[in-house]
């Protein structure tokens, strides 16, 4: 397979940026999600560091994605059939999921900069850790993860309703199927 995408079918750079970053962030949310209702501190903390390096690691993927679209590779032509009202929304949901990941890792490193909690999830400082809910972009990154979970609702049903209502064999653009 080609590392630049045709014009129905992306490469390989774009599919392997695309499932990386999508087990990423389905790591990201089941991690969040579990740490917000642990008690446990020492636990916490080792769930929050692989959080925190996750979402830097989705960060760098992300900008990876903008500038190999951006410098050096284009997307495929839309699905054959398509209104332009969907074609919109793709175009929408897509860049819409870049810039909310792209806020969520911000915010996450901010609320760990100003909470002190980099100290202690990297620097060994003592425990406890402090409350999140006091940092405000720890406000902006809870939003945000819930707009994130709505975004991803939309975009995989699209893409499974493309495949097993329309037949078009979408997926396969992104390297499943035929």
């Amino acid at each position: 397979m080609p590392a630049r995408s045709s014009a129905t079918r992306y490469g390989s750079v774009a599919i392997t940026i695309h499932w990386l970053t999508a087990i990423a962030v389905f790591g990201m949310l089941a991690s969040g999600l579990i740490a917000s209702g642990m008690t446990d501190e020492a636990g916490k903390v080792t769930l929050l560091r692989g959080h925190a390096i996750m979402g830097v690691l989705i960060g760098v993927l992300t900008v990876l994605r903008i500038i190999w679209w951006w410098a050096i590779d284009r997307r495929p032509a839309d699905v054959a059939g398509i209104s332009r009202l969907q074609a919109r929304a793709s175009r929408f949901v897509h860049y819409a999921l870049c810039a909310v990941v792209l806020v969520l890792v911000s915010s996450g490193l901010a609320t760990l900069v100003l909470t002190g909690a980099n100290l202690q999830l990297f620097g060994g400082a003592p425990l406890p850790l402090p409350d999140f809910n006091l940092a405000p972009p720890f406000t902006v990154h809870g939003i945000l993860a819930r707009v994130l979970i709505a975004l991803l609702i939309g975009h995989i049903g699209a893409a499974l309703y493309h495949q097993f209502v329309r037949h078009d064999h979408l997926l396969a653009r992104m390297g499943l199927g035929r």
